[in-house]
């Protein structure tokens, strides 16, 4: 596709509708990057509307005159899909920030796509209300990209993603028309699911504009423990255990020796001296019945060989061990891990996955670790490689990827649990779809915005 070149017709345009503050053509290296690889695309212009006719006007006029559109949120994905490569358009959600309304009696929230994600869970809290989808990147990543993505987090093992909680969206499409995707309600059986069509779609469909999400009641109490493993291997094996003895955690994180050494030393926590027999830890949570299933969990971690368990019930000790986790993958990459993937597979194969990818990273000479949400099988997996840094284009690292991602394959998962696809990852998506399937998606793609003008080099092949 040649898309038009930008011109000073089409700035005075832009300027004419968002006023000459929200066009930004010069100094825009904050949104040539996001938090993926060190990679660098500049947009021709960023623009930052406030409104959704705003956004209709100027997708309409980018369909007319065939300018490719970026959307972007916060920039906080890893798999480059806020990423301008192509050029264009960038459009900056940043101004759609506001929480429109909490409707306590049906357990709804409306919002704005670009309301931190921390911003909203502690409006709902004040009101005694709860959204659990909490990506690591909560204090900053926008509610429009975790649906983008579809962005699961630390409670995703017993209260699911975010598209479990999108009821209705409000879409602008690739032609510039306005539309709302589904029902403000709890059941919706009326022909097809458009809103689960673009949850997850990545900004190559339309642009979200007003999401209607489901709330929960507040949990009143909660207790987290930290466990220490002396075999990796039984730390995975632990997983499955848990949950066959019919105890549901609200958090299950995994991560090896080496990850959580290393956010502790960065934190500069002095009180938590860890036994260098240890393998890796799980880190876990309860938040309902309480006193029922924390004696079985205990019981159930009992029977493999553990370091003394660590209780955290105030929430200075809750903070601090869960700070851990949060922390885990900046400082992981700051430390060289520059190369993260993000793949899940059923939880009973996590042993086996771990184990592959030390075994891979001794037959490719580099180095790796592991971490996530082990309670479902969403493993990610940092490499530090001594040479590369990077995989986009890097035909090292590519064939090692292949490696790796044909294992998962092999073991029943997949080559993303949360993050996406984005301009990363779009590559090997031939190893866990069939032609005929990929084919499907690009229709969907073409039927929707035909001129692909929509996020265009991302998630799918043109």
């Amino acid at each position: 596709m040649e898309y038009k070149v930008l011109t000073e017709g089409d700035v005075l345009f832009f300027q004419s509708i968002l006023g000459k503050e929200n066009v930004l053509n010069s100094d825009l290296e904050l949104y040539a990057k996001d938090c993926s690889e060190n990679l660098e695309f500049f947009p021709d212009i960023v623009l930052k509307p406030t409104t959704t006719d705003e956004v209709s006007q100027i997708v309409r006029y980018c369909y007319e005159n065939l300018l490719p559109i970026t959307p972007r949120g916060a920039g906080t994905g890893l798999v480059g899909g806020a990423l301008a490569v192509k050029g264009g358009i960038l459009i900056s959600m940043e101004n759609f920030d506001r929480i429109l309304e909490i409707d306590k009696e049906n357990f709804q929230v409306t919002v704005e796509s670009g309301v931190i994600n921390y911003h909203l869970q502690q409006a709902v809290e004040s009101v005694g209300l709860f959204y659990p989808p909490d990506p690591s990147s909560w204090q900053s990543s926008f509610i429009g990209g975790n649906i983008a993505t579809n962005a699961g987090g630390l409670k995703a093992v017993k209260y699911g993603v975010t598209s479990q909680y999108v009821l209705n969206l409000e879409v602008v499409l690739p032609n510039g028309e306005v539309i709302w995707t589904g029902a403000n309600t709890l059941k919706n059986s009326t022909g097809i699911n458009l809103t689960q069509l673009f949850v997850g779609s990545e900004g190559t469909l339309g642009i979200i504009t007003k999401a209607v999400l489901k709330l929960l009641p507040k949990p009143q109490n909660d207790v987290s423990l930290l466990v220490p493993f002396r075999k990796l291997d039984e730390a995975c094996d632990a997983v499955s255990a848990i949950f066959h003895a019919n105890i549901k955690p609200s958090c299950l994180e995994f991560m090896e020796q080496r990850a959580i050494h290393a956010a502790i030393d960065f934190l500069g926590i002095q009180s938590m001296p860890m036994d260098v027999e240890v393998e890796a830890h799980l880190l876990i949570s309860l938040d309902e019945i309480i006193e029922h299933d924390l004696p079985k969990l205990v019981d159930v971690l009992t029977q493999f060989d553990i370091g003394d368990i660590l209780f955290a019930e105030n929430e200075l000790e809750k903070n601090r061990i869960w700070q851990i986790r949060r922390k885990v993958a900046e400082v992981v990459k700051q430390n060289g891990y520059t190369i993260e993937e993000d793949t899940v597979v059923p939880r009973a194969n996590l042993a086996k996955l771990v184990r592959e990818m030390h075994d891979l990273a001794d037959k490719h000479s580099f180095k790796v670790v592991c971490y996530g949400h082990a309670g479902d099988g969403n493993l990610h997996i940092r490499i530090n490689h001594p040479i590369h840094k990077n995989s986009y284009n890097n035909a090292t690292i590519r064939e090692i990827l292949l490696e790796l991602f044909q294992i998962v394959k092999n073991l029943g998962g997949t080559i993303s649990g949360e993050h996406g696809i984005g301009l990363i990852q779009k590559n090997y998506l031939p190893i866990v779809f069939s032609s005929r399937n990929l084919a499907l998606q690009n229709q969907i793609k073409h039927s929707i915005d035909p001129k692909n003008i929509m996020n265009p080099g991302k998630l799918f092949k043109n």
